[in-house]
């Protein structure tokens, strides 16, 4: 039994990494692209517009 409690952390761990890179990779592109372009977009937007008031003043 030692071999199946040395063996289910690596394993768990694989299987979890694995799920994280499938989603990772289903989320890019599509309608979800659009909306982080979006969200990036708006913080550039933000930034600049506090980097020109702070260089105005």
């Amino acid at each position: 039994m030692d071999y199946l409690s040395a063996i289910v952390p690596p394993l768990v761990m694989a299987v979890f990494f694995t799920v994280l890179v499938v989603t990772i990779i289903k989320n890019q592109g599509g309608a979800n692209k659009a909306k982080e372009d979006a969200a990036v977009d708006a913080a550039l937007a933000r930034a600049e517009a506090s980097q020109r008031t702070a260089d105005a003043e």
